[in-house]
């Protein structure tokens, strides 16, 4: 069983973090200026910020010192968001939960900790700013003060970040609906121009000029309108991928940034295979990372040193939405028939990895979550000793 600190509200404080939606990975210039100040005010070397999901801690900005992450059970922040003050430890070396960590042993040789967590107004605590290093401190209560308008200020840029999604996706859901709205009036504005053109004609033929006139109006008039119509529609035409989006080309790179790492920790065998004739089509990339994500570090932890882990990742176009089509399959212990029931279900628990990782019980849930969020579905293939392949259909709108 882990014997990992777990905080009472793990199931929500994870879902918190996932409805931010985060790239861990392209944060850090967001950042950059915070975590400089934090190490400043403190007097230390090091500060980073971290984001703490299921199974990684996750530096999404730094200053003195280059991580990306690190797997959650090694860090201290783990500790720090366990509660709603500070957590210090004067002397990594002489506590018996950090003294053999690589970060104390090897270099940098941290010796100096203080976190504080990074909180929502909901009080979810969706990770920590922390300042270290390689000599024992002192914080002044004055300066935790500053630190602690420091990490307000962090939690604060993230919820902008997540407005600035939304109002983009508010944005995005009008320009459908105008789109629709011109292909509605599209089809009988052209009925009518073409009937005002008929009646145009008889009426050069018959010299009615009073009806000619009338109908002279119509007809431009209704011309006019269609051409409204289609410049509305000319928003239609391709552009260059957007930042709320994805396709499988940039999905597959940002996975392979993200995750490699992780691979290689274990000397894992790790491939991401796309289709190539769907590998530019744009699509939405709502929670695809942290969907994503966790089954790949759910099958990193159990799978075992020098396994294989391959990610496909597939869209199927159709006529009115397609489908983004995610499978995850790994070598490792698999799986039972009642652990796949009770993941389907949403209410897996957790138990250690094949080489030791301890599980805090919470990934495959938040998956199960998300995607039914998206209205999408989940399918597990496994048996014991067999390894694992989960599936994931999203739809997508056109």
């Amino acid at each position: 069983m882990s014997n990992n600190p777990i905080p009472a509200n793990e199931m929500d404080r994870i879902i918190s973090l996932a409805d931010f939606d985060v790239d861990y990975s392209n944060l850090q210039e967001s950042f950059k200026d915070l975590a400089k100040l934090a190490a400043k005010v403190a007097g230390t070397n090091i500060s980073l910020v971290n984001l703490i999901d299921t199974f990684t801690q996750w530096t999404v900005s730094n200053h003195g010192l280059e991580i990306d992450q690190m797997p959650r059970e090694d860090s201290v922040c783990q500790y720090t968001i366990m509660g709603n003050d500070g957590f210090e430890v004067k002397d990594l070396t002489a506590d018996d939960r950090f003294k053999n960590k690589f970060y104390v042993v090897d270099d940098p040789n941290l010796r100096y900790y203080y976190g504080l967590p990074l909180t929502t107004d909901e009080g979810y605590n969706l990770g920590a700013l922390c300042v270290l290093d390689k000599s024992v401190k002192t914080i002044s209560p004055e300066k935790v003060e500053l630190l602690k308008i420091i990490a307000d200020e962090i939690v604060n840029r993230l919820k902008a970040f997540r407005v600035i999604d939304g109002l983009k996706n508010k944005l995005h859901e009008a320009n459908e609906t105008k789109k629709k709205v011109a292909h509605d009036i599209r089809g009988p504005l052209g009925g009518i121009i073409g009937l005002a053109q008929i009646i145009s004609e008889q009426g050069h033929e018959n010299q009615i000029d009073e009806v000619l006139e009338f109908i002279n109006m119509i007809h431009k008039s209704g011309k006019s309108i269609l051409e409204l119509a289609d410049e509305i529609l000319s928003a239609d035409k391709p552009k260059p991928i957007n930042v709320d989006e994805f396709n499988l080309a940039l999905f597959k790179d940002k996975l392979d940034k993200l995750y490699r790492p992780q691979a290689k920790s274990k000397n894992i065998d790790f491939a991401i295979n796309i289709n190539p004739a769907a590998a530019s089509v744009p699509f939405s990339k709502n929670k695809l990372l942290q969907i994503t994500g966790n089954l790949i570090s759910n099958a990193m932890k159990f799978t075992p040193v020098e396994g294989s882990i391959t990610v496909d990742l597939n869209l199927v176009v159709h006529e009115n939405r397609n489908m983004l089509q995610i499978k995850v399959t790994d070598n490792g212990v698999g799986l039972n028939h009642e652990t796949i029931d009770k993941i389907l279900k949403g209410d897996a628990s957790s138990t250690d990895g094949t080489g030791g990782e301890q599980g805090y019980g919470f990934g495959l849930a938040l998956v199960k979550h998300l995607i039914d969020g998206l209205k999408g579905i989940l399918e597990i293939y496994s048996a014991p000793g067999e390894g694992a392949t989960f599936v994931v259909n999203l739809p997508q709108a056109k």
